[in-house]
């Protein structure tokens, strides 16, 4: 069974930043796919960003390109994101995703079948 816990998020004002954390317990992290992924309220879940299971492939979402960066530690057994000039845009809960399948189509989260609880992330200009 895999648990994921984020962390990290806030209330911030537009143009600012914030780290999101996902802890992971599970023996062998780095067989794992990891992917953040947020939904904001009345919306769809949507894809943000994903990271390979060696860190060396990182997929984003077109809105979040030059702004968030996806980053693992696999000794930490940790992702994060990294989320900058923030926008108003930007709110809603953020989910950290897991998988330990291979697919091809990381933005899609009917591939992830391990879940976080979420955090709260709020952005006010």
């Amino acid at each position: 069974q895999v648990q994921l816990v984020e962390s990290g998020g806030g209330l911030v004002q537009a143009g600012g930043s914030l780290r999101l954390s996902c802890a992971a317990s599970v023996r062998t992290f780095s067989s794992y796919m990891m992917g953040w992924f947020r939904q904001a309220p009345g919306k769809e879940r949507e894809f943000v960003a994903a990271i390979s299971r060696s860190g060396v492939s990182t997929y984003y979402a077109e809105s979040v390109k030059g702004r968030f960066s996806i980053a693992r530690d696999n000794a930490q057994k940790t992702v994060y994101l990294q989320m900058n000039n923030l926008e108003p845009e930007d709110t809603a809960v953020y989910y950290c995703a897991a998988d330990s399948r291979i697919f091809r189509n990381p933005s899609s989260s009917d591939n992830f079948n391990y879940w976080g609880q979420g955090t709260q992330v709020t952005v006010f200009s």
